[in-house]
């Protein structure tokens, strides 16, 4: 499989990407605990069918200790009795933030108050951040049909 656009090798992409990974890099040296990163992007990533993302995170995450069990759990994370109650609220932001269009009005109160008691402004602010970024980065990759599974950790960092 290929992809159908070559971000690097295109001069408009170039001029682009390297404030995407740039933002990226600055929310993984942020205030949310790594390890609510990963689960976050990753979740993410596996509402939108993101494969390279889907791909990405999960090595990261198992690179960085990560467990197999909570990694192959994200998806079904409210049945799950491995997250701890922030990463919870981290999950249903992410998820929330994610399905806009399917919530009718975006995150809810109740959601929002929830990871409020485990996030402090800061790191709510970077939160929204992350699921906003994900989001985009997904987006560019299932447009383009990036191809996933090559992905080494640390790659992009």
């Amino acid at each position: 499989m290929d992809a159908r656009l070559n971000y690097f090798a295109s001069p408009t992409a170039g001029k682009v990407i390297k404030y995407v990974m740039s933002a990226g890099k600055a929310l993984k040296e942020g205030p949310v605990p790594a390890a609510t990163q990963e689960l976050v992007a990753l979740r993410v990533s596996q509402i939108n069918g993101c494969a390279v993302c889907v791909d990405m995170h999960t090595k990261d995450a198992t690179a960085a200790g990560e467990t197999a069990v909570r990694l192959n759990l994200v998806a079904a994370w409210r049945e799950a009795t491995v997250f701890t109650e922030a990463e919870r609220a981290a999950l249903a932001l992410a998820e929330q933030g994610t399905r806009v269009a399917d919530g009718a009005g975006g995150v809810s109160d109740e959601v929002w108050a929830h990871a409020a008691k485990h996030y402090d402004e800061e790191q709510l602010t970077a939160l929204v951040i992350l699921v906003s970024f994900m989001n985009t980065v997904n987006r560019l990759n299932i447009i383009t049909q990036q191809p996933a599974g090559s992905y080494e950790p640390g790659q992009f960092h």
